[in-house]
């Protein structure tokens, strides 16, 4: 019996020295496995940004998006789906209008500090070019591969004085002499001009010269006319799209002041309006002739048809509210509550929805197309401007191929 103990206790010491072994050579190889496990984990949330915000996800590419230009920022792109934000696009302080092109692949953004236009890659989130236009570059439209582009060299940088101020008395007073002597604009404020921009080639064609504060831009239905609202000059003026030749111009004042949202019918027969010092809708004729009118709330400014044209939508500024008049007989249907400078709107592509930019409230509202229920406001205290959505659909800057 002790010679059985003795060797089992012999035996004993080698098998508990291998255990001990073993076990401190699985424990250091866990402990390994498990440090280089956590640090590959890692890595790349200290060394990346987010899948959602990073300049190469193409999502804003292929899935339903929302673009919103800033005053004091750049672009932001939010998903249709769930309107979370899929990244930032740095195009430059100042950035305001803006235009998508038909394949949603391109995106043009008119940038003040910079006085140009930059060309984004919407797949990228990235600016493949910038072209240079002019001082104040504001409204922008985009027809097939072009951006028209309205820029005001003699922009002071606000818009023109309200009726009743000293400063409206005097305009008004100096437009009177110039009319005098013949002359349409003082040499040393020139109009706005519009240019030209070839999104492929990312290059200006051409400009040609519209009127004092062009702030609305706006085609004929066969695409042989630029259409553009002149807001300080009190009228609408037409264009030859290829040489900028003036073709017609539409005293306003006599309805109203200060005229700048236009939008074309979707069977281009009528375009639509707003005189914002004169709180008034105007409809033109395929002739441009002024054949109907309708009071609005107070400041209208962005407008555009529905998809299928039997209503109107106008934001106003000073009103607060999203107003929708019957398109025939431009009685009004009914409003909807928005927030502060509410200047450009756009449908979502199925209609169900609206995308309001409300500058001075700092937020972006979505609302039920329907009834107005405000579904959503998604805070933005870089004064959110304007609003295109892809796929294209109707809003006061945009509006998809017929």
């Amino acid at each position: 019996m002790r010679h059985i103990k003795k060797t089992k206790i012999k035996n004993q010491q080698p098998f508990a020295k291998f255990r001990r072994m073993t076990t401190a050579s699985v424990l250091s190889a866990l402990i390994a496995l498990g440090l280089n496990a956590c640090s590959k984990k890692e890595a790349p949330v200290a060394d990346q940004p987010s899948a959602a915000l990073a300049p190469g996800n193409d999502s804003s590419a292929t899935k339903p998006v929302a673009y919103i230009s800033s005053q004091n920022g750049g672009i932001t792109v939010y998903s249709l789906t769930d309107f979370s934000v899929i990244r930032q696009i740095e195009v430059g302080e100042g950035a305001r209008g803006l235009g998508l092109s038909d394949d949603g692949k391109t995106l043009a953004v008119a940038v003040k500090e910079t006085s140009d236009i930059a060309i984004v890659d919407t797949a990228t989130g990235t600016v493949r070019t910038r072209v240079p236009v002019g001082k104040n570059p504001e409204f922008v439209r985009v027809l097939g591969d072009r951006a028209f582009v309205a820029y005001e060299p003699s922009a002071k940088g606000g818009p023109p004085p309200k009726p009743g101020t000293p400063e409206f008395e005097a305009m008004k007073a100096k437009q009177a002499d110039q009319a005098k002597k013949g002359k349409d604009d003082d040499e040393d404020e020139p109009p706005a001009q519009v240019a030209i921009i070839d999104l492929n080639k990312g290059v200006k064609l051409s400009e040609f010269t519209a009127g004092m504060e062009t702030e609305g831009i706006e085609f004929n239905g066969d695409g042989t006319h630029v259409v553009v609202t002149n807001e300080a000059d009190e009228n609408v003026s037409v264009h030859n799209i290829a040489t900028g030749e003036l073709v017609k111009k539409i005293d306003t004042q006599s309805r109203g002041i200060r005229p700048r949202g236009i939008k074309r019918a979707p069977d281009g027969k009528e375009f639509a309006v707003t005189l914002e010092y004169g709180n008034k809708l105007l409809i033109l004729d395929e002739q441009y002739n002024i054949v109907r009118e309708a009071d609005t709330g107070d400041v209208p400014y962005g407008v555009t048809y529905n998809k299928a044209g039997d209503e109107i939508l106008v934001a106003l500024s000073k009103g607060e509210k999203i107003q929708v008049f019957d398109s025939k007989t431009l009685q009004l249907k009914r409003e909807y509550p928005v927030g502060k400078r509410c200047w450009h709107f756009s449908f979502t592509p199925d209609e169900k929805n609206l995308i309001v930019a409300c500058g001075r409230s700092s937020e972006i509202l979505v609302l039920d197309a329907k009834t107005g229920e405000k579904l959503k406001s998604l805070p933005d205290d870089k004064l959110p401007w304007g609003v295109v959505v892809y796929p294209k659909a109707k809003g006061s800057l945009d509006t998809p191929k017929s």
